[in-house]
């Protein structure tokens, strides 16, 4: 069987190593992760669990001609400002930045392609600037690039997770983000039927979200917003690490489990949790939704590797046209 090797920087969890994994395994393709980082020291060790290997730590210390020749790198990297941005100066733009980390690994390795995922908000950063300078960046470094707003909703999770995904690839192909593919799975699958007590919450809390508010599904997750006011659905809004200890409550009486909360971000029960409730919420509520990148990774699989059935990639294209 083929062999693809990709990186995995600002790894989290593994979100998109196990979409990577499972997408190969759909194709025949042995996945070879050659190199993976992250700094939390408490995601290097649930990703070490999980997947057989301690990643590396701050990307910002490791020197790109040590990071192995890789077909994809993957990343879901933090936004911060760019000091000089709006310079149009591209790759010198963003210097300061830990997207500066992925461009100057991209300039270094030439990989095949990569896939980059943030926060929707991205967007809108800093009136657009943040966003032409990386695509800028990108292209100057010779990569054909997209980006495209997706919500892990439309690809089998009932969590309401918008991501701005960015696909490059070296070579002209007629790459297109995959199309919506709705219905998600119900919260029915995701919830455990065995809960402990330590999950709900008190008396007070249950009759003060019950006086203000009735729920129109079952099961559904209440969302309660900065300004007090809830609302429900047959699925969740989208999971936040730093959001308050009630942020979300199934049918407004209890907060989710880690394993719920993992199940909401894609990843299967065989998946092990191995920190404790608090931590494993940080790590969820960081993770990148894995039905969401599988689904990127499984339209750009074919172009990168040499087995692709080319006519079937052809017509699946011009059937979206």
């Amino acid at each position: 069987m083929e062999e693809i090797k990709f990186i995995d920087l600002f790894c989290g969890i593994g979100g998109f190593r196990q979409a990577m994994d499972e997408a190969c395994k759909e194709n025949d393709i042995i996945p070879n992760c050659v190199f993976s980082s992250d700094i939390d020291p408490a995601c290097q060790y649930t990703y070490e669990v999980n997947f057989g290997e301690f990643p590396f730590g701050d990307i910002t210390k490791i020197d790109e001609k040590n990071i192995p020749d890789h077909d994809i790198l993957f990343a879901g990297f933090p936004c911060q400002p760019f000091s000089i941005i709006g310079q149009r100066k591209g790759f010198e733009d963003t210097r300061g930045t830990l997207f500066f980390d992925i461009a100057r690994i991209l300039k270094h390795k030439q990989p095949k392609a990569f896939i980059l995922e943030n926060v929707k908000q991205l967007v809108g950063h800093n009136s657009g600037k943040t966003l032409k300078t990386i695509l800028l960046t990108l292209k100057e470094l010779g990569y054909h690039v997209q980006y495209a707003v997706l919500n892990a909703l439309d690809y089998g999770l009932p969590q309401k997770r918008e991501r701005v995904i960015i696909v490059g690839h070296r070579g002209p192909i007629l790459f297109s983000f995959p199309p919506p593919k709705r219905p998600f799975k119900p919260l029915s699958e995701i919830l455990e039927k065995k809960v402990d007590e330590k999950h709900f919450v008190s008396d007070y809390i249950l009759k003060k979200r019950q006086t203000k508010h009735k729920s129109a599904y079952s099961p559904s997750i209440w969302h309660e917003n900065k300004a007090g006011n809830i609302c429900s659905y047959p699925y969740s809004c989208a999971l936040r690490s730093g959001a308050s200890y009630n942020y979300l409550l199934v049918n407004g009486q209890r907060r989710l489990t880690p394993r719920e909360m993992f199940r909401l971000q894609g990843f299967p029960d065989t998946y092990k949790i191995i920190a404790n409730d608090g931590q494993a919420r940080k790590q969820a509520g960081n993770a990148v939704p894995v039905n969401l990148v599988k689904a990127v990774i499984l339209r750009l699989l074919p172009y990168i590797a040499k087995t692709a059935n080319m006519k079937s990639i052809l017509q699946e294209y011009y059937s979206l046209l």
